[in-house]
């Protein structure tokens, strides 16, 4: 074989490497890059899921200062016991949909 002959194919052996060699990283960049993006995206619908079911405290709170002004209500004058209790109830019924509400936020970001 002669010389030239050698060089040309040393010089396409090692371009092959090369091309191989970068194929092989990007291949990786990509692979990682995806997987890293991935990862991103389910921490924020954590995150977000999270800090709307805050709002199911919000609504357990609600719920217990109107039973708890119910109860102040009927202690002061208790001739009004049926009118106290039909706006309890109205009450307790906007705050739970409330929590309710934020509950269906969350699970419609999760899923």
């Amino acid at each position: 074989m002669s010389a030239i002959a050698r060089l040309s194919v040393t010089r396409s052996l090692a371009y092959q490497r090369v091309v191989a060699r970068q194929a092989t990283l990007s291949q990786a960049r990509a692979i990682q890059t995806s997987s890293t993006r991935g990862d991103i995206d389910s921490a924020a619908k954590f995150i977000g899921a999270g800090a709307a079911t805050v709002g199911v405290a919000g609504s357990g709170a609600g719920i217990g200062s109107v039973f708890g002004s119910l109860i102040i209500g009927y202690a002061r004058n208790p001739s009004l016991k049926q009118q106290l209790f039909s706006y309890a109830i109205l009450g307790f019924a906007l705050s739970e949909a409330m929590g309710l509400f934020c509950l269906m936020m969350a699970f419609l970001l999760l899923f």
